[in-house]
């Protein structure tokens, strides 16, 4: 034990704050997309924004899924709910958590639509956003 404290502080404390920092550094820019993630690309390029970079697994750990598929009708198949944002910030699909009380609201763009301009899901269906790195 005395081999993971050095200098009175956790080596692994140490290695996280490393951590926390180095992705702290990462350009804003850039999609964070993790295994999992789904890349909504139906109308983002279309209004010259971004893509939305949903992350799945982060929600399906909270939730279950029935609070999105049943609940909130956003289809299993891909591009198939006709998501839009005039539709979320109505209080429909993402919109019925991302109000500002459950989950930020829908002033805060930059933090869903953070996936690259030309991606593969483009073309009206959506793709894990790890298939979509890999074509890059």
């Amino acid at each position: 034990m005395t081999r993971l404290i050095r200098n009175g502080v956790s080596l692994v404390w140490r290695f996280f704050c490393t951590a926390a920092l180095l992705v702290a550094l990462l350009p804003a820019h850039e999609a964070r997309a993790e295994f999992g993630d789904i890349v909504m690309n139906n109308t983002s390029e279309a209004s010259s924004i971004e893509p939305v970079v949903f992350p799945h697994w982060f929600h399906r750990i909270r939730y279950t899924c029935k609070a999105c598929h049943s609940d909130l009708a956003i289809k299993f198949k891909a591009g198939t709910s006709q998501i839009n944002m005039v539709k979320i910030m109505d209080g429909q699909f993402c919109g019925a958590c991302h109000d500002g009380t459950i989950a930020w609201s829908t002033e805060s763009c930059d933090l869903c639509h953070t996936g690259k301009k030309g991606s593969p899901a483009a073309a009206g269906r959506q793709q894990p956003a790890n298939q979509t790195k890999a074509k890059q």
